[in-house]
C-alpha cells in the first residue's frame, strides 16, 4: 500500500486540503485568518484564500513523516529567511500561532494525538486518511506515467 512517502508532496497536499475543508467540520480558518501573515520574515498575509486548510495538510503530513514532533521544530519546519535590507539575511522561524491553532483543530478532530515530553504524532484515524489518498494518488499517476508501475 502506498504512502505519503511514495507520491509527490506537493499532490497529496492539496489533495489532504481539499478533504479537510469538505469532510473534517472541526478544522475552520480562525477570524483572524484573512489578516495574519504566515512569519516574521513574510512582508504580506498569503494571496490564497484557503491556505490555512494547506498550511493543516502540510502540517498532518509532516507529523506522519516526522512525528512525534512539537511545536518548535514545526516553526522551523515554516520559517524563512528575513530580508534585511543590506544587512545579511538570517532565518526566522514561522508563526507558532498558526500551528498551535492547527494542531488544536487537528487534535479535536481526531487525526492527531499527543504524547507527553514528545509532541504530537498521528492517529490511526489520520494515518488511515493519508494512506488512501497517497493510494488514490499513486493509481492516478500510474494511470498517466505507466512506468511508475514497476516501483
Amino acid at each position: 500500500m502506498p504512502t505519503p512517502y511514495d507520491v509527490p508532496a506537493s499532490l497529496l497536499i492539496e489533495r489532504l486540503a481539499k478533504y479537510l475543508k469538505d469532510n473534517v467540520e472541526t478544522v475552520k480558518p480562525p477570524s483572524w485568518a484573512p489578516y495574519v501573515k504566515t512569519g516574521v520574515c513574510k512582508e504580506r498575509a498569503p494571496d490564497n484564500p484557503d491556505w490555512w486548510y494547506i498550511r493543516c495538510a502540510s502540517i498532518l503530513r509532516k507529523i506522519y513523516l516526522k512525528g512525534p514532533i512539537g511545536v518548535q521544530r514545526l516553526r522551523s519546519e515554516y520559517g524563512d529567511r528575513k530580508d534585511r535590507g543590506v544587512r545579511p539575511e538570517h532565518t526566522m522561524k514561522g508563526s507558532g500561532a498558526i500551528i498551535r491553532n492547527a494542531l488544536q483543530q487537528l487534535e479535536a478532530a481526531g487525526l492527531v494525538k499527543t504524547i507527553d515530553k514528545e509532541g504530537r504524532a498521528i492517529t490511526p484515524k489520520g494515518q488511515k486518511i493519508l494512506d488512501i489518498l497517497s493510494t488514490e494518488i499513486k493509481r492516478e499517476l500510474e494511470k498517466k506515467i505507466p512506468e511508475l508501475k514497476i516501483y
